[in-house]
């Protein structure tokens, strides 16, 4: 099968782009173009500077952010060969004024249409946090019903929808819920006969880090979930299994020392990329 179109994502942790932030951002997009995407999201852009490296350094792609009252915004970049429309998605914000809205690329690959949802949910182990992002995610698999309406008869729409969803559970005095526990509630929700969506699996199963001397471990907290009818690329992962999202980043590095320089050097989250075929 050949590649339709490629993904990447990735949060770049307080993305400033001035004073000491500057030579990061050259990493970061250099980084960024060696995955050759024909799209990407990314997270925690809070500096114009950035959007000023990246249309020289990356010219060939168009660009949108979001807008609104909080403070990091998701940035999209879209090949220039690709017809596409983007749209902000405030309904993401759950009705929270600080919160990301949700951006929605919607575009056409020959005679198929495709819709991919970039978000960043909220974040923490308090009742709250866990509250709004199962709020969000909710709304994120409830669009599937949506999509499927628009779609041709007899068909099903091509939808994916990933990012930082920042699945960490829920710590509270009596009635801890592990993450594992938030991922598998969301994975039973998109199985049903009224979504059939699934998430891929990654080549590994962390892409957040502190670093190798924190006490906080590794966590899961990027995803992609996508309709079960889509076909992807594979990709080897860490435990010799077959996967069809690429983890790379930190999650690359070899030793503890060369773990904590790219962490330094680039974000805290390592860069999930994958590809659609057909």
């Amino acid at each position: 099968m050949a590649k339709l179109f490629s993904v990447a994502s990735w949060n770049v942790e307080h993305f400033k782009g001035d004073g000491p932030d500057s030579a990061r951002v050259d990493r970061v997009v250099a980084f960024l173009a060696e995955q050759k995407p024909d799209i990407f999201g990314m997270f925690e852009v809070e500096g114009k500077t950035v959007f000023e490296t990246l249309m020289q350094r990356m010219p060939n792609y168009t660009f949108q952010i979001t807008e609104g009252q909080q403070t990091q915004e998701i940035l999209i970049g879209v090949k220039r060969t690709m017809t596409s429309l983007i749209t902000q998605r405030t309904e993401y914000k759950s009705g929270t004024t600080h919160m990301r809205p949700g951006q929605l690329v919607s575009f056409m690959v020959g005679q198929e249409k495709y819709a991919v949802l970039f978000l960043h949910l909220a974040s923490g182990v308090d009742p709250r946090g866990m509250g709004l992002r199962d709020d969000m995610v909710m709304r994120a698999i409830d669009f599937k019903k949506t999509l499927d309406k628009q779609a041709a008869p007899g068909e099903r729409a091509n939808y994916i929808f990933l990012g930082d969803l920042n699945s960490m559970g829920l710590e509270y005095p009596g009635h801890n819920i592990p993450s594992t526990d938030e991922l598998n509630k969301w994975d039973k929700e998109t199985k049903k006969a009224k979504y059939k969506m699934r998430r891929l699996p990654k080549t590994h199963a962390n892409s957040w880090s502190n670093g190798s001397t924190s006490s906080i471990p590794d966590s899961a907290l990027d995803h992609v979930f996508a309709a079960d009818h889509l076909t992807f690329k594979t990709f080897a992962a860490a435990d010799g299994s077959q996967a069809e999202v690429a983890v790379r980043g930190w999650t690359d590095a070899t030793t503890p020392a060369a773990k904590d320089k790219w962490i330094k050097d680039h974000s805290d989250h390592s860069l999930l990329y994958f590809e659609v075929h057909g």
